[in-house]
């Protein structure tokens, strides 16, 4: 589309010519002609001064200008500029439309509730009492057990699998490999050492504009349920434990590990490879910083850092002591040694 339709749909003011094509969207640094573009962040300004696109999204109150920062390329001035991208995006790179029908070499048991404008796709397998609502997408070998649930205008990507009788709401999107209500990691001591699984009889339930990626894993409960709030956002390689609880609109980002009975409160963010112990709680709001270890409770609105994670000011002092610590040590050993001297000075008197 022309910049200035694009301009026109995301409500942006257009600075430049409006009439380049503009055909689809990219990171400043590798952007071409033909494409679109977005600066938000002061360290890429130096590429915003050699970047090829040929329209770029910048903040109303933006310093850069055509005339005395910017190559000759369309502005578009924008009240988010990344969101704005994201939008664009959209618009230029519309989702794959899926038509409506079950795929010959699909299995459907004949108890199946198969909602109106599904597609099922190739290999696919939905058991006894599956329920699957209307307009959802399955995309290929994608498993249903019986008596599990997805709600309408969902999207079930190749290798997904969802557990006996768990619960998916509307809109939630899963990824390749996910794995919904798994069994959670339940065993106990045999006299004799051994272990014996401990039967895991609850559910997972997901909520409405979930989005899970892929090959992550949310166990279902020991009893009782496992629950992804709504709007919750899950990254790559994530697990979460039996009968824990996440919030709404949280974000768990790559390799994040929920261990049982963890409750994460709404609008936390967990970064990459923080790990919770279980039998604990995260309060609403809170920042868990990248490979940070939580051991015991957090308070709402919290920014933690580290292992075991503490005040993220607090872990910025001890990191900044830890530096200091082999001089501290050799001063240490040069005052015990004239300690020592002065101790034999003494004695010898």
């Amino acid at each position: 589309m022309k910049v200035r339709e694009l301009a026109e749909r995301l409500n942006c003011r257009v600075e430049g010519d409006s009439e380049i094509e503009i055909s689809s969207g990219a990171g400043i640094a590798k952007a071409k002609s033909g494409q679109v573009t977005f600066l938000d962040k002061a360290h890429y300004k130096a590429a915003s001064l050699t970047t090829r696109a040929s329209a770029i999204l910048l903040a109303e109150n933006h310093s850069l200008t055509r005339d005395t920062a910017l190559p000759k390329i369309s502005i578009l001035r924008s009240a988010n500029p990344r969101l704005d991208f994201t939008r664009a995006l959209e618009m230029l790179h519309p989702a794959h439309v899926y038509v409506p029908g079950i795929h010959p070499t699909a299995i459907v048991s004949k108890s199946a509730q198969i909602g109106k404008d599904v597609h099922v796709g190739p290999y696919c397998f939905i058991d006894d009492g599956a329920v699957v609502g209307p307009r959802t997408v399955l995309h290929s070998f994608v498993t249903l057990y019986r008596g599990a649930k997805i709600g309408g205008d969902s999207l079930l990507h190749a290798q997904v699998v969802v557990r006996e009788n768990c619960l998916l709401g509307e809109r939630v999107i899963l990824q390749s490999g996910v794995v919904i209500g798994g069994d959670g990691f339940g065993f106990v001591t045999e006299e004799n050492g051994s272990w014996r699984k401990t039967p895991q009889t609850g559910i997972t339930i997901i909520e409405d504009d979930v989005e899970i990626q892929a090959n992550s894993c949310v166990d279902r409960a020991t009893v009782g349920e496992t629950r992804v709030g709504r709007g919750t956002k899950i990254d790559d390689l994530v697990l979460v434990g039996h009968a824990c609880e996440v919030g709404e609109d949280t974000v768990l980002c790559g390799q994040v590990g929920l261990a049982g009975t963890t409750e994460i409160g709404k609008h936390c963010i967990l970064a990459g490879q923080v790990g919770a112990g279980g039998h604990l709680r995260v309060g609403d709001g809170s920042t868990i910083t990248a490979q940070s270890g939580i051991p015991g409770d957090i308070p709402d609105g919290s920014f933690y850092s580290g292992y075991p994670a503490m005040d993220n000011k607090l872990w910025l002092k001890c990191m900044a002591a830890l530096k200091s610590l082999p001089d501290l040590f050799k001063t240490v050993r040069k005052l015990r040694a004239e300690l020592d001297r002065m101790s034999a000075q003494a004695e010898g008197r």
